[in-house]
Parts: C-alpha cells; structure tokens; sequence
C-alpha cells in the first residue's frame, strides 16, 4: 500500500508514523517506569513497617518478666500484640518456628484469613534465606499482596518464632496520579502530534518541490520546441545530479532534434526534386516525340504546311504551359505568402470562393448570414477551392453527382465542410492524403491538401477527413475566429 504512494505522501506518512510509534513507545515507558516506582515503594514500605514492629517486638522481649522462649510467647505479647499492631497500625502474627499460630493482632483471627499454620515452602524458603527474611508475593480479588516473614530472636539473638506481616498494595492513589499524568500526557503527545503533522506537511513538501519541478519539465519535454533547462537554488546532492543529468539531456536532445529537422528537410527536398523531375518529364516526352515526327515528316513544298506547323506549334505550346503550370503550384506550395489577415465575413467569402465554379450541384448552407473572423481572404479562398475541386475530381462517373459546402459558427471556432458523394478514400489512403507528394488521381501534382493543411496549421486550426468508399467523402475544416 505505501509502495504506490507519492513520495510526498511516503515521506508525510513516514514522519507522522514515527511520531505515533514515538508516543507509545513513551507512554508505554511511562506506564512501566510508574509500575517500578510502584512495586519499590511497596517494597521499601513493607521494609519500614517490619522494621518498626520488629523494634517494638524487641522491645516487648527486653522489659517482660516471662523467660523468652517460643512458649512464652504467647504470654508475653498477650496484651502487647494488640498495643503494637494499634500503635504502627498495621496487623502481624507471629509463629512458632514449626509454623503453628501462637498469637495474631487481629481478634477473633479464626473467623478471619489468617493462616494457622505456615506452609512448609515459606519455613523452607526462611531457613535458606542468607538474610534469615523471606517475601511470599500473592494476588487476592485483584490486589497485589505481600507477606513477610523473619525469625524473632531471644536476648542472645537464638531464633524463638517467627514474625509475619502481611501487607496490601493500596494502588489506589498511585492509580489516580498515573491517570492524571496520563491525561496531561495525552494533551501533549497531541499538541506534538498536531506539531508534527504540520512540520511533515511543509518538510515533504520542501523535499519534493525540486523532484516535483523536474517532474513537470520533463512531462512538458517536447522534441519540436526548444526545452528549457532547470535552475534550482541550493538543491541537495541527489536533486543536483538529476538536473544536471536532465540539462544534459536537454543539451543532447536539441542537438538530435537538430540533426533530425536537417535530415527530415533534406529527405524532403530529395522527394520533392524527385516529384518535380517526375512531373517535368510527363511533357518532355510528348515534346520530344513531336519535335521528332515533325522533323521527320515537315516538307516544305508541303500544301498542308502551315497546318501542319500550326498544329506543331500548338502541341509545344500546351506541353510549355503544363510545365509552367507545375513550376507555378510548386512554387506556391514552397512561398507560402505571409497572413494578411483582416476582420471579413467568412460565409460571403467562401460563396465568392464558389462562384468560379460552373457545376450546378454545388450547394452551399450556412447557419447565419454573418460570420465574422480575422483571417486571410486570399488563403481561405485557396482553402474552399482546393477542397471543391478535389471534391469535383472524386466523382467522374458518378451518377447524381453533389457536392455540399457548409460554413458553420462554434463558440470560438468557424467550421467550414465540404462534403461529396463521390468514389470516396480507401482506407490504405486516408493518413497520406495531406502528404505533399501524395495523389491517387492520373493527373495532377498531389499538391492540394498538402496546401490546405498548411495554411490550416498556421492559424492553429484543424483539418479532418471522414470517407466511406464508393459513398462520401467529407472534409471539415476549423479556423480561430480571433488567430493567436
């Protein structure tokens, strides 16, 4: 799931994760480091407490007029127990040092928890203790408790019995403190997470603004125009190497894309002077034949010879013209005149563009009698023109010929169609039609939509064909009503 995040997003999240694994592992910290505190305050206390009933137990063996020994215990502490345990507050045993119950502080003890006698592991656990002191951990009713035992000694420190004491974790109160720091724990850990939430965000974003700049030079990278290069200030190591691998790339690119525009125009010269040597000698031939037959047969005592020289000189002259006529549409398919573009009415245009032709199924439709656009007359009249008379040679042999022209308004564009029922395009066809050198008819140059395309492209319309063989053909051009 993280792998198909941005990197932006993986670096956010990442800093925002480690915060939160940062506060539990703090809080967990805190939870235990006050389960420490707790357990070694217990422990010390339960220290003091035995300490302090030891010291009166001591006390009470020194001033009492009974022998001390384990059977007079229970004479000894029969009042005492109860004045000890009222005077520490706290309640204890004592036992035998076989572990029979000689004496409890708390009354009427038989009614109560207090063990009668001790089990075998705590006498065995005492007697194996280097500090003659053993500690029984237990758990009642969900409380911790704990129960000391330690040997009470005679005047001449010789073992007589045995002291317990219990003791109850009260938790209550370290509880209560653990609840309150929590709370105001939790109220900082959100403030720091808000904090990094805030620091994430701007960081990442700070990270990535370079990546994101080479991101978006290199999705507007295009091999026709002129890249630029990418300047960052102070960028890291990392970011650095990549722009400049990315500027050197730019610097490589435009050199290839030198290379290629040269080698493309020069393939497309070497077609077109092949184009031009082919359409030249189209008239050469018949010329060549007819200067030869002419010489062969001219006689001038010849009664027919000025017809004949007539006829000659007719056939010269029409070849002539045919290669003046090619030299013309090369030469304007090359020259491409400069726009002289002005605010005129497309729809009056393209009817006087119509008004050459003499083909009666010529029709014309328009949405509106005014549309207004800035464009060259003399170009959009090449446009309408070129596109008839291509429309007018699709049909030799068609039987209702009719070709329809259309001049529509969209928004910000002009649509001009022109459409025809004619032989149609094949489809092997319809991507080399708009090739200059491209034609499928027995005559001509192929020069036309080639043109037309042209001047489309530089006023940053389109031109689109849509044919169905044997059916109809239909070309729709769009014009910028205001040309950028």
């Amino acid at each position: 799931m993280l792998k198909k995040l941005s990197l932006r997003s993986r670096i956010f999240v990442t800093m925002i994760l480690l915060v939160v694994i940062a506060s539990v592992l703090m809080l967990g910290m805190t939870i235990y480091q006050f389960q420490e505190i707790n357990k070694d305050y217990h422990k010390e206390r339960l220290v003091k407490k035995e300490g302090q009933i030891k010291q009166s137990v001591n006390y009470t063996l020194q001033e009492t007029t009974y022998p001390v020994t384990t059977e007079n215990l229970t004479h000894i502490f029969r009042d005492q127990i109860y004045q000890i345990a009222d005077v520490q507050n706290v309640s204890f045993n004592i036992y035998d040092l076989d572990g029979q119950l000689i004496k409890s502080s708390k009354p009427k003890f038989e009614n109560d928890s207090v063990s009668y006698c001790l089990d075998p592991e705590v006498l065995n656990n005492l007697e194996a203790s280097a500090t003659k002191r053993y500690v029984e951990q237990n758990s009642t009713a969900g409380d911790r408790y704990q129960a000391s035992y330690t040997y009470i000694n005679d005047l001449k420190f010789k073992p007589i019995g045995i002291l317990n004491l219990p003791y109850f974790e009260d938790n209550s109160f370290n509880d209560k403190e653990l609840r309150e720091f929590l709370g105001r724990l939790a109220w900082v850990y959100l403030f720091m997470l808000l904090i990094a939430i805030g620091l994430a965000y701007f960081i990442s974003k700070y990270i990535t603004r370079s990546l994101q700049t080479v991101t978006d030079m290199l999705s507007s990278t295009d091999l026709t125009t002129r890249n630029k290069k990418i300047f960052v200030e102070d960028p890291s190591e990392e970011i650095g190497s990549l722009i400049t691998s990315y500027n050197a790339m730019i610097d490589e690119l435009e050199q290839s894309a030198a290379k290629l525009a040269r080698s493309e125009r020069e393939q497309a010269w070497r077609e077109m002077a092949k184009q031009v040597a082919h359409e030249i000698k189209n008239p050469l031939t018949p010329m060549r034949l007819s200067v030869q037959s002419f010489e062969r047969k001219f006689d001038p005592n010849d009664p027919d010879v000025e017809a004949k020289v007539e006829e000659y000189s007719k056939t010269l002259i029409q070849q002539i013209d045919t290669m003046s006529n090619i030299a013309s549409a090369f030469s304007n398919f090359a020259e491409m005149p400069a726009q002289q573009n002005e605010t005129l009415n497309v729809v009056e245009i393209v009817k006087l563009a119509l008004d050459i032709f003499n083909e009666d199924y010529i029709e014309f439709y328009s949405d509106k009698e005014e549309i207004i656009a800035k464009l060259d007359r003399t170009q959009l009249i090449r446009v309408v023109t070129n596109l008839v008379k291509n429309a007018i040679q699709a049909m030799p042999e068609v039987e209702n010929p009719n070709i329809r022209v259309s001049v529509a308004s969209e928004d910000e564009m002009v649509k001009i169609s022109v459409a025809d029922n004619g032989i149609g395009i094949a489809e092997e066809f319809k991507d080399k039609i708009f090739e200059p050198k491209f034609t499928t008819k027995s005559s001509g140059m192929g020069l036309g939509l080639g043109m037309v395309k042209n001047i489309v492209e530089t006023y940053k319309g389109s031109i689109t064909v849509e044919s169905r063989e044997g059916i109809k053909t239909i070309f729709t051009v769009h014009f910028p009503k205001e040309p950028e």
